[in-house]
Formats: C-alpha cells, structure tokens, sequence
C-alpha cells in the first residue's frame, strides 16, 4: 500500500457537525407509523444505525499502525509507511482517538439497545417520547465527548492528503547526508521536482520526491532532511524521517559529502555521521558523492581529511564519485552509475531468492552451433564498399536537399519543389503546367481512356452476381457468433423501444369506462336502414350468438354451485340482455350497486359475496349503529384539523402577526 492509498479516506466530520448529519437524518427519513411504540424504537434503531455506520466508515478507512492485533489484505501498511505516521503523528496518540471512537461506537449501541428494551414498555404516548428524546440526548452527549479525537483525526487526514506519494517497492534513489551539501540541487537537476534551495540548513523539512526515466524504466528519487551526528533518542521529527526512509526502503544510498565545508561542518563530522548511520546502508549499494568540485576535489583535501574520506572510500561495495551541481560536472554520470548498480542489486537478490527456480527451469537460453569451419563473412556489394563516404567539407560530394534549402533562403523561406521527382517519358514535362479544364470540360473526367468499358464490365459483373443471389443472403450469413448476438440484441433492444414508446403513448390517453362505447342493436338497426342496408343478417347472428352465450355461462355457473337469483328462462334473457340489447324482448333491468359518491361499481367475477363492513354484526341496524359511534369518536379530531390517530402536533395559540407590533387605531375585537 503506497500513500496514495491513503489519500482516499474521506473529510472527517466534527463533534456538532455529527449530530446535524444523524439527526437531520433521522427526523427526514422516518415514516410516522400508527403504532406508537413502533414509531418510536425504529428512531432510536436508525439513530443508532446512523452513528454506527459513520463512526464505521472513519475506523475502516484510517490504517492500522499495530499490525500484530490484526492484519487485513487492504488495510495493510509497508513498514515504512507506519513507521513514517509513528514519526509524524505519534503512534500512541493515534492509536487513542481510533480506540476513543471504537468504545464511541459501543456505548451508542449499548444505549440503543437498552431504550429499545425500555420502550418495549412504554404504556403512554408522553413516556414513549420522553425514552426517545433520553435515548437520542444520551447518544449526542457521548458523540460531544468525541470532540478532540475527531479533530485530530481531521488533521492527520489533511496532513496525509499533503505527503508525497512515494511507493516503498519500486526503483528508488536514496539521498541522504548533512544539511546543506547539495541533496537537493542534485534532484532538481536530474529529475523535474522543484525543490526549493537556501544557503542555510534544514531547508528541506519533509520527504520530497521526483521521478525520472532510465533504460525505458521509472525511477523514483527521494530527498531526505538533513540528519545531525548525534544519538537517535535526541533526533526530532525531522531528522527521523531521513532515518525511516533509510531503514525500511530497498534503494540505492547516495551519501553527499561537502568537502569544501560550506555547509558549516567539517570533513570529520561528515564522516563520523556516514560510519553512525552504516548499519542502515547494510544490503543496499551505496554511493559516495563528493560535491562542489568546482571548490574543493578530493585531490585537494588536507592529508589528515584525505585519510578520512578514503577510508570510507576503500569500504566495500561504496563507489566514490565525484560532482558539481552548479557546473553540472558529473551529474548525468553519478545518475546512471547510480541506476545501473541498483539494477544489477535487484537482478542479485532474486537470484539468491526461492523464486528463481521455479522460473528458471522454463527458460532456455538457445545458442546456434556451427556445422563446420568454412568462415561465412557478411556479403557486402561491391558499390556500397566503393560508395565515398560523405564529408561536409568536400566540394564534389553529392548536393543534399538541405544544401538546397540553405541557399535559398533557410527554413520558412525555401519552399520544396515536388514536380522534380516526376517520372516522365520526357524530363521536359515536369515543369509544364497542368491545366484542370480544357475545351469546356473536366481534365479529371478523361485521364483513365479505358473507363467507360471497365464501367460496363463491371456492370456486367454486378448483374451477374444479382441473378445468382448473391447479395441476397447477406442478411442471414454471420461471420462469427458474437455478430449474431450483437444483431439479435440490437432487434431485441428495438422491440423493448417500441413497447416502451406504445406504454407510454397509452399511459397519456384517456381511459374510458367499458359501457361508454356500448351500443343496442336497434341502435345499429336504424343507422343501417338509414345508410340503405339490410340488418336482418346481423339481427339474427345477434340472436344466435346471445343465446349462445347464455347457454354457455348457465352451465359455468351450474359447475360452480353458484345459486342463482333468477329462473332458468330469465337467466338467458338476462345474458342476452348483458351482451346487447334485442328488439322484441322485454328484460328485468339489472339494478347495478353504487359506491358513496354515485358511482357504478363495476361488477368482477372474484368480487366477495358478503360485505366485509357488516362481518361481526347481527344486522343492518347494528351496521348503521357502528358507524354512527365511529364518526362521533372522530368529530373533535375533525374540529383540530387532525390529520390521523397518531398526530400530536401542537398549533401556534398565539400567532405573532396577531399579537406582534404596536397597536393603532381602529377596532379590536378581532383580538
């Protein structure tokens, strides 16, 4: 996990600004239910659910620093990055706000719990109340005690969001040495960071990084703080982040020296603090770069400095190079000898690792034989070995395009002629002017003279492959499967279109009732005498298939054991008179049932046989008697403009525009 996985947790909200969030939540989302005691646990369950998945979401996302109480794959630290917010932000102190937040979250649910279990018996709408307004003050009281933690939490986020994003496992530079010999010249200079650069020390206070490219690889390039010769316990947090990145990132070492002690300290001290700070350069290559040559080189060292350095020189596995920033004086060279030595360390430590020799044994490396002596010399035509090689300065060498351009005037002068390279029968024509029209007619048109008969042919050929049917199974032939499902699919999703398009076109029409466009047959009987046709026809189809119909839902009704209200002789009458009228008959009209505002009630063959508001009561009588006691019971709540069982709002009884304001004169009975 590199930092910029931690760049991801989300802005950590205050102490008061948690309690608008889950309140507000709380009065907004929640239905008001008839059931009181309901209405009022399923609050303190969602209050509680709302702090808990808030306070869940800040433990998840911030980092465990002490991974050996739990390890979890995506929130697991390099060592260098816990190590780094030890140094930063205190391990103790951030380990205490996380803890603080977690007993936060368990105390909310222990209260929950233990108001849920209280209004379980609650036995009055105030006492149902009173327990909500107690559950929900208590967990506000233990979320305002939360203050400092969030606070802190808040910043460590902020400070977080601010580091560099530095990946511990990819190809990294290490600069590191005492304040003010160059480490950050040296890394504005080889890749494109812009550190700032001061003539005093400790200018660089934190970690910063730049990256560049070598043999088509990224390299990442880190410049540490300055660090001071003295014991670890008396270094500060500045210090501490050069020693951290030291310890746990696998780089190269460069160690910067400043042998002309313009950085106000001496050749001893430089060396004393390489040998202090050895033991964390163990398996990794190091570099010893001497900087500002253009001051003072090795060369130039007193003999007593000189022994000190080449001791340190003559170490194994440290490579001595020497720079200057300013003169960029083996710059580029300290750079790849740098990259290529931790190339060639990386490259040995898989070696000697267990992985190699599942992948080596897959790897075979082939070396061509030779099947004889005879010596088989590269063929080289005897016009390129004759061919003079070319010199600028030689005035019978071959005249280059570039010459051209140079004599004519330069670049955005010279202007290439493209005509000379025209391959003609005569050299003459490449100058002449092509003309576009001639004798009124389009040049363009007449260039190919074969057109008109390689038009015919092909003609011949489309109608030739029109009477096969060639084209004609087109449509059908796919070339694979997947263009098969992408046709099926694209039909599939225009049907879906097109019932979408008719829902919605029917969704905006209105709807009329089934007896609306009903018409009686001596309707229909009039109005085609009137149009001069004959209706008997259709008067006796009528007839036919009425009695049909009769005869059919009769015995549908007589399988259902259905009791029927009416005769054999009637019930035919009746259906016939149900599917349309006919001339001649004379029908008991069916008196259809009407709802409270004078409706029709359709009738539906699922409908119930009984009324369910009379079940439980002797009779109409007692019916009527009910419903009178219910509407006398809802009359005050009527009056108050109630809007149900469960509503307790409480109106303003003194509204302010009414008794606001300085009297004037006029009446004051509406007072």
């Amino acid at each position: 996990m590199s930092t910029s996985g931690l760049k991801a947790i989300a802005p950590v909200p205050t102490a008061a600004d948690f309690l608008d969030i889950v309140l507000s939540k709380t009065q907004r989302k929640m239905p008001t239910i008839s059931r009181i005691r309901n209405f009022y646990m399923r609050k303190v369950k969602f209050t509680q659910d709302s702090f808990d998945e808030k306070l869940g979401a800040i433990l998840s996302e911030f980092p465990l620093l002490d991974m050996s109480l739990i390890r979890l794959p995506w929130r697991d630290l390099h060592p260098f990055l816990a190590s780094l917010m030890n140094v930063l932000y205190d391990k103790n102190h951030y380990k205490l706000a996380l803890g603080q937040l977690r007993t936060c979250r368990h105390l909310i649910d222990q209260v929950a719990k233990d108001y849920v279990r209280l209004l379980k018996f609650g036995d009055s709408l105030y006492r149902c109340k009173q327990l909500k307004r107690a559950a929900l003050g208590r967990m506000a009281t233990i979320m305002r005690r939360q203050k400092d933690p969030l606070a802190y939490l808040e910043q460590v986020r902020q400070h977080i969001s601010r580091l560099p994003a530095i990946d511990p496992n990819t190809r990294t530079l290490l600069i590191c040495g005492y304040p003010n010999v160059g480490k950050s010249s040296f890394i504005n200079k080889v890749t494109r960071a812009d550190v700032d650069v001061q003539p005093y020390a400790f200018t660089t206070k934190s970690l910063f990084i730049g990256h560049l490219d070598y043999k088509y690889l990224r390299w990442q390039v880190i410049d540490t703080p300055g660090i001071l010769d003295h014991p670890l316990e008396e270094m500060n947090t500045i210090e501490m982040q050069s020693i951290t990145a030291l310890a746990h990132l696998k780089s190269c070492v460069l160690y910067f020296m400043d042998l002309s002690e313009q950085c106000g300290y001496t050749v001893e001290a430089q060396c004393k603090l390489f040998h202090s700070i050895k033991p964390l350069f163990n398996g990794k290559p190091t570099m010893l770069v001497i900087n500002k040559i253009d001051v003072t080189r090795l060369e130039d060292l007193a003999p007593e400095n000189r022994v000190l350095v080449q001791e340190i020189i003559d170490t194994e596995d440290v490579q001595c190079i020497q720079v200057s920033c300013y003169s960029d004086e083996g710059v580029m060279d300290l750079k790849n000898k740098a990259c290529d030595a931790l190339l060639a360390h990386r490259v040995d430590s898989k070696l000697k690792g267990t992985k190699i020799n599942s992948i080596i044994n897959r790897i075979h490396v082939a070396q061509p034989k030779a099947r004889d002596d005879v010596v088989r010399a590269p063929f080289i035509p005897d016009v390129v070995k004759e061919r003079k090689k070319y010199d600028r300065d030689d005035p019978d060498r071959k005249k280059l395009l570039r010459d051209t351009e140079l004599e004519e005037g330069g670049a955005g002068v010279f202007n290439i002629n493209i005509k000379q390279d025209y391959i003609l029968a005569n050299p003459e024509w490449k100058m002449d002017i092509m003309p576009e029209i001639m004798n009124g007619k389009n040049v363009a048109d007449f260039i190919d003279p074969d057109i008109a008969e390689k038009l015919e042919a092909l003609e011949r050929e489309e109608e030739k492959l029109e009477a096969e049917g060639f084209y004609d199974s087109d449509e059908d032939i796919f070339n694979s499967e997947d263009e098969r499902e992408a046709v099926e699919a694209k039909k599939a999703l225009g049907h879906k279109i097109h019932s979408q398009n008719v829902k919605k076109a029917m969704k905006n029409q209105s709807r009329l009732p089934r007896t609306a466009g009903l018409r009686t047959l001596s309707e229909l009987s009039t109005e085609l005498k009137k149009a001069g046709y004959d209706p008997s026809s259709i008067e006796a189809r009528a007839g036919i298939i009425a009695k049909a119909q009769g005869a059919k839902r009769k015995r549908a009704e007589a399988d259902m054991d259905v009791d029927m209200e009416e005769g054999d002789g009637g019930s035919n009458e009746g259906e016939e008179g149900d599917w349309m009228d006919v001339d001649g008959e004379e029908q008991t009209p069916n008196k259809r049932v009407k709802g409270n505002s004078g409706a029709v009630i359709a009738k539906h063959p699922r409908a119930p046989k009984s009324n369910r508001q009379f079940a439980g009561m002797r009779d109409q009588q007692q019916a009527s008697k009910a419903v009178k006691l219910r509407n006398l019971g809802q009359r005050e709540r009527n009056r108050l403009a109630k809007a149900g069982e469960a509503d307790r709002v409480i109106q303003t009884k003194m509204p302010k525009h009414l008794f606001a304001g300085k009297r004037k004169a006029g009446k004051t009975n509406r007072r």
